[in-house]
């Protein structure tokens, strides 16, 4: 964990006393289990459930000596009762403890994220609506396209949010589970029953069937589920950059006043937030790997696991929590510029519309391929005349495209003059944003 990267919320759910303060709770909900099962008398299970508590220099101390942590907490725990802390930890192995613990610090952790992507999703749709007819141009390959609108980039992010969303919610479910099956998870030593009250004390769901541990199946498919949100953000953040390029310079993260861009060159702004995200989401990504890696292990269990698990279960948490936080405060305050949009879209002389003229043409009774040839021969003089520097918008406002369009003699034998202008028709290209708002957004507005 980087502190420069961490939360304060999410990040004491992972320290070494949180830790052991959820170990504690699934020792406290056995022994009450217990109780109600009829093992432990009353006045035992009272005093341990009030009284039982960890010193977490004790437990160093004793880790020295027994090299087994579970076993140190266990003994610290046991300093701090009388004879009743002989019901501690009964009919139990160390794995039953740490996974349940594991997956309340796991449940708890997720539901944060699951808020935070809310809150993201909330701020997309609020700029989406902001933006909803914000004219630019679409890019594939990085090279001009159609027109489309700010809205609709934000919307693709949106919608791709909310199935990570339902994504991580189905994810809550599967790692919800505890066990208390014992050493090989037969339950030789405990009945289902002590299995089901406990879970049920701590909010969980008891593991259909566990060997010695919850089998690792269920943390690879929270490691996936993060992984793809990160590379969701990366997405959104990696368009940011582009849209912050000197040479598009349609959009930008907002740069506040005595910010600094560089310790040499005092006039840049750079995207730096955008691209700390792009490298954290990295780092989220690659934790998909080691813990699918863990989910064969020898038999009943070994522990290669757990080494592995330290690592990436607070650090995945902790990183995706800042991620999206950091997320959230981009777009949020993300500085639009339409009339550079706008400037974009004139760019290269009206060849956006090369599309909708091509369309027009067999309907005027041109083969498709006579029609890609008129069209197509017009739009290469326009690369030509913008190579050489000629403006992309005449003295008249038109563009070189319908310039050259209106002079092309086959094209003039089937279609008027104001017929080929009305193709340049920016409107032409929103006028199904309402039909495809009321598909991502629903009946909802802003």
């Amino acid at each position: 964990m980087v502190e420069r990267y961490a939360r304060e919320e999410m990040k004491k759910l992972w320290d070494i006393n949180a830790k052991y303060q959820a170990w504690l709770e699934v020792e406290k909900a056995a022994v009450k289990a217990w109780n109600k099962l009829g093992l432990i008398p009353d006045e035992d299970a009272k005093k341990i459930i009030e009284n039982a508590k960890f010193d977490i220099n004790r437990i160093n101390e004793i880790e020295k000596e027994t090299k087994h942590d579970v076993i140190a907490f266990l003994t610290s725990v046991a300093e701090s009762l009388g004879e009743e802390s002989r019901w501690v930890h009964y009919g139990m192995t160390s794995s039953d403890t740490i996974d349940t613990a594991v997956a309340l610090q796991m449940r708890d952790s997720l539901k944060i994220i699951i808020d935070d992507v809310k809150m993201v999703m909330e701020s997309i749709k609020k700029r989406a609506y902001e933006h909803k007819y914000t004219l630019m141009v679409g890019r594939s390959h990085g090279i001009h396209g159609e027109p489309i609108t700010f809205g609709l980039v934000l919307s693709i992010w949106y919608d791709e949010m909310k199935r990570h969303l339902k994504n991580l919610e189905e994810t809550l479910e599967v790692i919800s589970v505890g066990k208390i099956s014992g050493a090989m998870g037969n339950f030789a030593h405990a009945p289902i029953e002590l299995e089901e009250l406990t879970c049920k004390y701590l909010g969980l769901k008891p593991a259909p069937i566990s060997n010695q541990v919850i089998q690792r199946d269920r943390y690879a498919r929270l490691a996936s589920a993060l992984g793809l949100l990160a590379s969701t953000v990366e997405k959104i953040a990696v368009n940011i950059r582009h849209f912050q390029r000197t040479e598009v310079y349609e959009a930008e993260e907002y740069f506040s006043k005595g910010q600094k861009g560089s310790s040499a060159m005092p006039h840049k702004r750079n995207p730096v937030l955008s691209e700390n995200i792009t490298g954290l989401a990295r780092i989220i990504r690659s934790y998909t790997i080691p813990a699918m890696e863990n989910v064969a292990l020898w038999h009943e269990r070994d522990i290669s696991h757990s080494s592995v698990e330290r690592f990436w279960l607070p650090d995945a948490f902790i990183t995706t929590d800042f991620m999206l936080h950091r997320l959230n405060n981009i777009i949020s305050n993300l500085v639009v510029y339409p009339e550079n949009m706008m400037k974009n879209l004139n760019l290269t002389g009206g060849l956006v519309f090369s599309q909708r003229v091509l369309l027009e043409l067999p309907k005027r009774g041109i083969s498709r391929e006579d029609a890609y040839k008129i069209v197509q021969r017009n739009a290469m003089k326009v690369w030509e005349e913008l190579q050489k520097g000629k403006e992309p918008i005449n003295e008249k406002g038109e563009s070189l495209f319908l310039e050259n369009l209106l002079k092309d003699e086959d094209l003039r034998k089937v279609m008027k003059e104001d017929e080929i202008k009305n193709l340049f028709d920016y409107n032409y290209y929103t006028r199904n944003v309402d039909k495809i708002y009321k598909r991502v957004y629903g009946d909802s507005e802003k």
